[in-house]
Order: C-alpha cells, then sequence, then structure tokens
C-alpha cells in the first residue's frame, strides 16, 4: 500500500518535471566548478610560464656577462688601461 503511493508520488508528472529541473540545475553546476577549476589550472600554467620567463632572462643575462669577459690578463689589463671595464 505505501509503495503504490510512493510509485504513485514518483511518476506523478510535477515529480518528473522537478527531477528534470533538478538535473538541469546539477549539469550547470558541475559545468561552473569545472570551469573555475579550469580558470585555477590557467593560473597556475601562468605563474609557472612567468617564473620560467624570469630564469630564462637571469640565464640570458649571465651568458652575455660571460661572453663579455675578458679572455685573459692581457685583455683585463689593456681593458683597465683604457676605462672600458
Amino acid at each position: 500500500m505505501i509503495a503504490a503511493r510512493i510509485t504513485g508520488i514518483a511518476a506523478g508528472p510535477w515529480m518528473r518535471a522537478t527531477l528534470r529541473y533538478a538535473a538541469s540545475v546539477l549539469a550547470v553546476l558541475l559545468f561552473l566548478l569545472s570551469f573555475r577549476r579550469s580558470g585555477e589550472r590557467a593560473g597556475r600554467l601562468a605563474e609557472r610560464l612567468e617564473t620560467t620567463e624570469k630564469a630564462n632572462d637571469v640565464q640570458r643575462q649571465m651568458l652575455e656577462a660571460a661572453a663579455r669577459r675578458p679572455r685573459d690578463r692581457d685583455e683585463l689589463a689593456e681593458r683597465l688601461r683604457d676605462g672600458r671595464f
């Protein structure tokens, strides 16, 4: 008797409409959650890219400084005499 009433309530048109709306709301909420997570992921990737660019810039400066370094003592002494150091 009770089972028949529950089945009758669950099979009612208003219950089906409620379930349909609940499923739609759930789908939208899951989409928004996924969208937020992808935004967080993009933010972490942007931070990593920025850190990599900084490291590359430091390495570039070090290589440029090494390229400008005097090759031997004579070149160093010449630069010191000419005031180019």
